[in-house]
């Protein structure tokens, strides 16, 4: 496959918009704000006993207008993470943002008439839904923590300038962090993607100096930091507890996810049961870097001295040639995203760190960023990503409010799409030396999928408690150092300055309780992934269905026609037992 046209790029944003000063784009905010006030006028519409025609009628309109807001919102968001410090598109976020809450405000009557509505004619009306069935079920769910529209209207608006506000903040600041890192002899100003190439180092020395770089900055703004974390946790809490009902910080985002309560306890129990596989790789690590134990800066160190690195096209190449060695289907879908020119791989200032990628409605190729410098995780990144790219389009034929998976699936793809890369590069690799290197970095990544996330989640529920008793900001740090200790065990040594790891991390900002979901999706992968290498062919179609299935349905249900039991303690524990083999094999070659 010839891929010397893959290049680093920056995205266009035209299928979306022309530009922000387009006419298109000040049509848009007048033609949404019209089409919103003829829907509310519909409201007398609404009644017990409604015909299916008329409630389909009005779903599909509610529908239009969403794909609509979305669009606006893809826009403003990804313009903004473009780069994180221009004024304009920060203020286009702030202007949407606003936009956007109204418009709910307008439409909400909808919702909150459709959970109060009794169950024989939510039936009747739900038994003629089609694809929407699952969406309209699912809201209904909501029913017992929903307040009265004047109440659920001053939730939309003060969040535009409470915690939406602070969230930008947040971005803003720390995405304008520069890191100093003395470099062949020379300081040099990095931003956080290229300061972390440095954690995988050979070197322990620029390992240590890299993190030591990293906690230095967010350290001097952790109290800032810190004080925006307790801020959202309270107003997370006074929201979703103290007015909606529910009955924990993590049950909001459970339900949100529909994964039953005791599912997530389980989860979280079974992990903390098997840190000791974790402890015991960073102890075979620390034996082969020959080290006495490891410190938290060498977890992620490679255990044979590779500088490998991959060139755009060729990483490229890789990523294509796993996804066609498991349906030729999946190439065709993962070139859409260059095609279009859908992907920002550039490494720049001010550009939104990490990775991510973003489907905004069915019908439109996602858009991918990644911030691309070279390393074998960076390969594994750009196939993650794409991966999640795949599932979006492969649920295209649904509607724009069942085609998006609930966070638990929403890393099947991406995941799947890593061990493809993964079994490509070992299926290629003559060299035993960086073999071993590669298994290595197979389960530091599943160390930081799931231990790393579970332990991150188990902080959020302690902080979320600690807040609540008017913890201050270093009684929370002492409480994510006493996590790592937990975590870790007496296998690595941890220094001081991770006690500001949490502040780096945007999820529990942004998404409180969103990182459980890597947890879920990676052993749940594992167990697919066994299937896969068992069953061979066969497996395969009853793979694509699940991603081709999108959020019509319940994770569990889903599940369950792929033949797993997520209430099952057993299958958890099966995705633990894989890990345990795998760390069997590296003692064996050791």
């Amino acid at each position: 496959m010839n891929t010397t046209a893959y290049t680093q790029t920056r995205w266009s944003l035209e299928d979306l918009f022309p530009g922000p000063q387009s006419p298109e784009l000040r049509q848009a905010f007048e033609t949404l704000d019209d089409r919103s006030q003829a829907f509310a006028a519909r409201r007398e519409e609404l009644c017990d006993d409604i015909d299916p025609d008329t409630f389909l009628d009005l779903v599909r309109e509610l529908e239009s207008l969403t794909r609509q807001g979305y669009r606006l919102f893809a826009f403003a968001g990804l313009w903004f993470s473009e780069n994180t410090q221009n004024q304009a598109a920060q203020s286009m976020q702030a202007r949407v943002q606003q936009f956007v809450a109204q418009l709910t405000n307008r439409i909400l009557f909808f919702s909150l008439w459709w959970k109060a509505l009794d169950d024989a004619n939510a039936g009747r009306l739900m038994a003629a839904a089609g694809d929407y069935r699952y969406w309209l079920e699912e809201m209904r769910h909501y029913k017992p923590y929903t307040l009265s529209e004047p109440e659920e209207k001053i939730i939309n608006l003060k969040n535009v300038t409470g915690v939406a506000a602070l969230n930008r903040l947040y971005a803003s600041l720390t995405n304008r962090y520069v890191f100093k890192l003395a470099l062949d002899g020379e300081v040099q100003e990095l931003t956080r993607d290229a300061l972390m190439v440095h954690v995988r180092s050979n070197d322990p020395d620029l390992r240590a100096a890299a993190y030591r770089e990293l906690y230095r900055v967010y350290g001097e703004d952790g109290p800032i930091l810190g004080q925006m974390y307790q801020t959202l946790v309270q107003d997370w809490r006074n929201e979703n507890l103290e007015l909606r009902g529910y009955s924990s910080p993590i049950a909001v985002r459970n339900l949100a996810n529909d994964i039953p309560d005791d599912v997530v306890d389980t989860l979280l129990d079974v992990a903390q049961a098997n840190t000791g596989i974790f402890q015991r790789f960073f102890a075979l690590k620390a034996r082969l870097l020959g080290m006495d134990r490891l410190r938290r800066y060498d977890i992620y160190a490679p255990v044979v001295e590779s500088d490998k690195t991959y060139p755009f096209p060729q990483a490229v190449e890789m990523v294509f040639d796993a996804f066609g060695e498991f349906d030729p289907e999946l190439i065709r879908l993962a070139q859409r995203v260059f095609a279009e020119n859908h992907i920002d791989s550039e490494v720049r200032k001010g550009k939104r760190g990490g990775a991510f990628c973003w489907a905004p409605m069915p019908e439109m190729t996602p858009w991918v960023l990644v911030n691309y410098q070279g390393r074998a995780n960076d390969v594994s990144t750009l196939a993650h990503e794409l991966g999640h790219a795949l599932h979006g389009m492969l649920a295209e034929d649904h509607s724009i409010f069942t085609f998006h998976p609930s966070l638990p699936l929403a890393e099947t793809a991406s995941t799947f799409a890593e061990m493809l890369l993964v079994d490509r590069l070992l299926a290629l690799e003559t060299d035993e030396r960086v073999r071993r290197d590669i298994l290595f970095s197979q389960v530091d990544d599943n160390y930081a999928t799931i231990m790393r996330q579970v332990f991150f989640a188990l902080f959020e529920r302690e902080a979320h408690d600690m807040v609540a008793q008017g913890a201050s900001v270093d009684d929370l740090a002492d409480a994510y150092m006493e996590n790592l200790h937990l975590q870790f065990g007496d296998t690595v040594d941890v220094a001081q300055e991770f006690r500001w790891e949490w502040v780096s991390i945007p999820h529990i900002y942004h998404t409180p309780f969103y990182v459980y979901a890597y947890a879920f999706g990676q052993l749940l992968v594992l167990s697919l992934y066994r299937q896969f290498k068992e069953e061979g062919d066969a497996f395969k179609p009853r793979y694509l269905q699940l991603l081709a299935a999108g959020g019509s349905d319940s994770p569990a249900r889903l599940l369950a026609r792929a033949g797993i039991d997520i209430h099952s303690r057993d299958f958890w524990q099966g995705g633990f037992d894989i890990l345990d083999a795998m760390v069997d094999e590296l003692e064996a070659l050791d």
